[in-house]
């Protein structure tokens, strides 16, 4: 049974799919069309956690863990490809957590989508959005990896543009669309790079992993130096470039932030536990790879940090509470940049992979929460999603309103809740590679700004809570009279992941229930057990409090405190996102319009002429002819005379 139980992970959910869009096309049981993806993705949730506690009950290995055989997929001359699943560690953990979370979101859908003329469409793009990311994680090829890589893609553009009738949700859609095309570019080269070096894009002992263990083994790593000087190390680059656009890090991360122009289920899809996480799964997956390229896991730490920074400053200025969300994601997601960077030091690996693994699991969670929570109240608010428009709705949404609270506290790093954990657990290995003597410098200062991430984490999220649900009570005219508590069936699902947003984090602590299994996720290295006592968890929940006291102090304003001219100069920066999207435009989106709009001028007027003065040619010719049929006798006699010279002429002259 065992054999055969994985698959059902990702083909539930695709079956679902199928039946929703004949749902769609025959027009028949649209109203019924969440039930098809309840049952198929309770069906992959709980298949996940029995192949997790399976494995984990049977001891196998967590290097390798075990292949669920499939069938051949590709075969060309002496190169097979076959299409199977790999469990293991890394692969269980994050499958675990996005079967479970879609379930959630899925039934939460039931009840924010129920009037929507679409409504069995949404489910049939949600349903092939969790079967393609559930392949991308269970695959053990990265051939196979990436074409659900580009399915997930495919479905994010669906579900972004859901309403396509709205101009922005189109724009936005688009721009998520090709951001992503343009970084997955470089994770294609990336893998058949990775192809032509080491002959494998398989993911098992026998394939990519066991090919690098071999190579560190017999030195032959420096056989491929030689003949290709630094290989490896754009390989390793190149894969790094097709993870920061999915998990949107700087530059690549403009898209995300726009994604908010779907419905909020979708928002808590892509932003919670699904998209935006591949990234980081692929980091986490090619773990092997990237220890033998340190630079680049440098890249990434710097890349992470600057994400982290750049995305919460910007968050603390925003006044839609989505956006806020939206951007405290980007950050979040720097944070586990920099935690998988921590591989530089290639004994620290496993802890970066471990690390980055459980902030990831955490994040699903208490983002999720949030985010569905911020959709109870667009549901309450007439879609009115502005802070400045609304304020003390804990009267009025008094359950969501303590929910989100605790969401928001998770995500904030209150001590002993899940957020708290993970992030901590960033930091502690960010300060013990400060000690790094090769790169300790770097990591220090990665450190410091872990530590300012979380303070302005903390601000802006207290910020958002404080002027949603506390303070005057105002209700925005789009609510009308009917402002009240969301149904059962919209949160119900918030209070399963407020409980986890308060427990998982004891569960997935190292010392916890699943600490030691996420210790397997290794393979080329071991993990450290240094210690640093109650430094860390002291500074996170001291910045937590100072976070809290400095949003209380300014709730009841729009903005920051002034700080004069320059501190004014400063939040606006902020509040307009560092002008990057107007960089952006000025420097690429324009220029190119400006080249395609010439290409398309000489498209019309250089190639379309030329073939057009071809195509006349006949249309000239004939009217030339055209003259000589007069109906004159004469003129025929004419041109039968012309004619006769002309042949006597030239049977002269030859």
């Amino acid at each position: 049974m065992f054999d055969n139980l994985p698959w059902l992970i990702p083909t539930a959910p695709l079956i679902a799919s199928l039946i929703c869009i004949a749902m769609a096309i025959t027009r028949t049981g649209r109203q019924f069309a969440h039930l098809p993806v309840w049952i198929a993705l309770a069906s992959s949730a709980i298949a996940s956690l029995v192949c997790l506690s399976t494995i984990t009950v049977d001891g196998v290995d967590g290097n390798f863990g075990t292949i669920v055989g499939g069938y051949n997929w590709l075969e060309i001359g002496q190169v097979q490809l076959d299409l199977t699943l790999q469990l293991d560690a890394v692969s269980l953990v994050q499958i675990c957590v996005v079967t479970f979370v879609s379930a959630l979101v899925a039934v939460y859908a039931r009840g924010y989508m129920h009037d929507d003329p679409g409504y069995a469409r949404f489910f049939a793009v949600f349903s092939a959005f969790v079967a393609s990311m559930s392949m991308l994680v269970l695959a053990d090829n990265l051939l196979v990896l990436y074409a659900f890589w580009e399915g997930v893609g495919v479905c994010s553009y669906l579900l972004i543009g859901f309403w396509f009738q709205r101009p922005a949700a189109a724009k936005a859609a688009t721009k998520a669309f090709l951001v992503n095309r343009i970084a997955d570019t470089g994770f294609f080269l990336g893998i058949l790079l990775l192809w032509y070096t080491i002959g494998s894009v398989t993911d098992t002992s026998q394939g990519v992993i066991g090919r690098l263990d071999y190579l560190v083994i017999f030195d032959a790593l420096e056989a491929i130096q030689v003949k290709h000087p630094n290989l490896l190390v754009l390989i390793a680059f190149l894969l790094l470039v097709g993870a920061i656009g999915k998990s949107a890090q700087f530059p690549f991360h403009v898209w995300l932030p726009d994604a908010m122009e779907g419905p909020t289920p979708v928002s808590a899809l892509i932003h919670a536990a699904t998209m935006v996480t591949a990234g980081v799964y692929l980091m986490c997956r090619m773990s092997p790879l990237l220890v033998l390229a340190p630079d680049v896991l440098m890249l990434a730490g710097w890349l992470g940090g600057i994400t982290a920074l750049l995305a919460a400053l910007i968050a603390l200025f925003q006044h839609d509470l989505k956006r806020v969300l939206a951007y405290s994601t980007v950050s979040q997601l720097g944070y586990m940049f920099m935690a998988i960077s921590c591989g530089a030091n290639g004994k620290l690996m496993s802890a970066a992979v471990m690390a980055a693994l459980f902030h990831v699991a955490t994040h699903a969670f208490f983002k999720a929460l949030l985010f569905l929570g911020a959709g109870n109240v667009m549901h309450a608010m007439g879609d009115e999603i502005d802070m400045r428009k609304f304020g003390g709705l804990r009267r009025v949404l008094p359950t969501t309103h303590w929910l989100f609270a605790i969401g928001a506290a998770a995500l904030a790093g209150l001590p002993l809740l899940a957020g708290f954990w993970s992030k901590d657990g960033i930091l502690s290995l960010l300060t013990q590679m400060s000690h790094d003597e090769a790169r300790g410098g770097s990591f220090t200062v990665l450190l410091y700004i872990g530590y300012l991430t979380a303070l302005l984490t903390a601000v802006y999220t207290f910020r958002a809570i404080l002027r949603t649900f506390y303070g005057k009570e105002v209700i925005p005219a789009s609510a009308g009279s009917h402002a009240h508590e969301a149904p059962p069936v919209m949160i119900v699902p918030l209070i399963v992941l407020a409980a986890g947003s308060l427990l998982l984090g004891l569960v997935l602590a190292p010392t916890g229930l699943l600490g030691g299994y996420l210790k397997n996720i290794a393979h080329l290295s071991e993990l450290s057990s240094e210690a640093h006592g109650w430094t860390v968890p002291l500074v996170s929940a001291c910045l937590c409090f100072l976070g809290f006291g400095i949003a209380w102090s300014t709730t009841r304003s729009a903005s920051l405190p002034k700080l004069g001219v320059a501190g004014d100069s400063i939040a606006k920066t902020c509040e307009n996102r560092f002008y990057l999207d107007e960089v952006y435009s000025y420097t690429i989106v324009r220029p190119l319009e400006w080249i395609a709009g010439r290409m398309a001028s000489m498209d019309v007027f250089v190639v379309d002429g030329f073939w057009k003065s071809i195509t006349n040619i006949p249309g000239v010719a004939g009217n030339m002819f055209a003259r000589m049929q007069s109906g004159l006798v004469s003129n025929y006699a004419g041109w039968m005379t012309f004619g006769l010279i002309t042949l006597l002429v030239v049977a002269l002259w030859v």
